[in-house]
């Protein structure tokens, strides 16, 4: 399937944006693809992509379309730099921990290509800002790491009429497609409705291998400077299946569904709310679940009170960072484990930030246990309130 993206333009007017000489030199191994040639770096120079996140995507997917000579580079970031996150987002450094992920990407991607304008909207995208940001750019690169912010991207995409391409990441795997063109399918199309909140880990709390993001951000980065050119043969209606341990990719054939609400009936107008839809945050009929803070549950400690600590994390997780006297039992084989438990303790479930351990407090109350807490905020805040000490991952 060709690419649809339209002709870019220069802001302003019809004519494409001259090359400076400089930038002759500096593209001359583009300029000798017939492919791309002196034309086609005027297209990539007019052009304007959204890069939505900084992150493990965003970075490989930004280093290379500024390296690449994408005109405009605007960037949707609100989060700082993490130690935790130097081992896949190679856009920043050691020394821009706890900067913003936006100066860490501006400095970075001036040093690679000072012909690039780099945008930064440090803000959280919403369903009041998605579309007048997406509107102003002529493509969009998903690099997000969360289903609410992903069904969002895709609906502004549909709406404004702008391409997405999307990428995402898990542990060994990673998936790319092109979305949201005239002629193929979007988001939706594939993933019609979004998993139970907390059922599907973040790479935070299921863990990622540090290149593969390497590996999906570029093949993003490749898809969007086809579709800026208008050659080869965009993963428009096909999903590429990235296997790392493999060493293998295969595509698979996708297809619009003509009942999909957003580029199908057309029945989707606006943004809705992302996170009641994707059901982070929505009131239900189930038992509320107590919390404890850490802080409480250190002071029940060092009283020596009467209670069961249960660590419903990954064996791997346990290892890196732990609770004194916490017993492992991890949430997959939890509803096995329910049968043995004293139910005549204080029970107190942890995880790492609280939304597994609150699943787990669910699963006893379900069972009858009533004497249940979940650790408010999981071993991240014990961390922060508590134990300096614990490894933060």
């Amino acid at each position: 399937m060709s690419a649809t993206l339209a002709p870019v333009t220069a802001q302003g007017g019809d004519a494409l944006p001259e090359l400076t000489r400089d930038e002759l030199v500096r593209y001359s191994r583009h300029l000798l693809l017939p492919e791309v040639g002196v034309e086609g770096q005027r297209k990539l120079k007019a052009a304007r992509v959204l890069l939505v996140g900084a992150g493990g995507l965003g970075s490989p997917a930004a280093l290379y379309l500024a390296a690449a000579g994408v005109g405009t580079l605007g960037i949707v970031d609100f989060d700082r730099v993490d130690v935790t996150n130097l081992h896949r987002q190679l856009l920043h450094g050691t020394h821009d921990v706890g900067r913003t992920k936006l100066a860490s990407a501006i400095d970075r991607l001036r040093a690679v290509n000072p012909h690039v304008v780099v945008e930064p909207h440090e803000l959280r995208l919403s369903a009041a800002n998605a579309l007048d940001l997406v509107g102003q750019y002529d493509l969009v690169v998903d690099g997000t790491d969360n289903f609410q912010t992903r069904y969002l991207v895709n609906d502004a995409c549909v709406l404004t009429g702008r391409p997405n391409v999307y990428g995402s990441i898990f542990r060994f795997d990673g998936q790319v497609s092109v979305f949201c063109t005239a002629d193929g399918p979007c988001y939706r199309c594939v993933y019609r409705e979004p998993p139970p909140a907390g059922l599907v880990p973040t790479c935070s709390e299921g863990g990622v291998l540090g290149i593969l993001p390497g590996i999906v951000g570029i093949l993003q980065a490749t898809e969007a400077i086809k579709l800026i050119l208008g050659i080869g043969e965009p993963l428009i209606g096909r999903l590429n299946l990235v296997d790392s341990l493999g060493a293998r990719q295969r595509s698979v054939k996708i297809r619009r569904d003509p009942t999909c609400p957003a580029c199908g009936t057309r029945e989707l107008q606006s943004l809705i709310d992302y996170d009641a839809f994707c059901g982070i945050g929505t009131p239900t009929a189930e038992a509320p679940v107590l919390e404890i803070t850490p802080r409480e549950l250190a002071e029940r400690l060092d009283r020596r009170d009467d209670l069961l600590l249960l660590d419903v994390r990954e064996p791997h997780e346990h290892a890196i960072a732990r609770i004194p006297g916490a017993r492992l039992i991890p949430l997959g084989t939890f509803a096995e484990a329910i049968d043995a438990l004293d139910r005549g303790r204080d029970i107190v479930i942890h995880c790492r930030s609280g939304v597994r351990s609150a699943n787990a407090v669910r699963q006893l109350q379900a069972a009858g246990v009533t004497r249940v807490w979940n650790l408010a905020g999981g071993i991240l805040r014990w961390a922060d309130d508590v134990d300096p000490t614990v490894a933060r991952y």
